[in-house]
């Protein structure tokens, strides 16, 4: 009977793990003003993907900022998708020359900006190295 209940509590642990392991991916949401403000006064790691859905470049950033995503380095971090085309304000309020640029702030500090990087070896060694 012991060996029957060890193995249930192994496997009751099991199913408690899975979803906080899960849960180490970063978040990554759509932009709102709010959000984004809210981010940069708690001091946040913040990776911002300024994204057009017709951009080529930008699909080719997708896996790359997915994976990303999963770093244990990153798994505070907040991804944030800004859409190109209906965030204007977003765009003149910081200098965004066009879609695929990526920016990495540390609170309301930008740390970095990159702009239409797909290697994946020169755009994660971008975003690891701005945080």
């Amino acid at each position: 009977m012991s060996k029957f209940k060890a193995l249930f509590l192994a496997i009751a642990a099991l199913f408690v793990a899975l979803p906080m392991a899960a849960s180490a991916q970063a978040r990554l949401v759509e932009y709102s003003q709010s959000t984004f403000e809210a981010a940069q006064r708690e001091g946040r790691t913040i990776v911002v993907d300024v994204h057009a859905p017709w951009c080529p470049t930008c699909r080719a950033q997708e896996p790359i900022l997915r994976e990303l995503r999963s770093h244990p380095d990153l798994a505070n971090a907040l991804f944030i998708r800004v859409d190109f085309d209906s965030n204007a304000a977003f765009r003149r309020a910081h200098n965004i020359p066009r879609q695929s640029t990526i920016l990495v702030f540390q609170g309301r500090n930008e740390t970095g900006r990159s702009v239409a990087e797909t290697n994946r070896d020169r755009l994660r060694s971008f975003v690891l190295g701005a945080i």
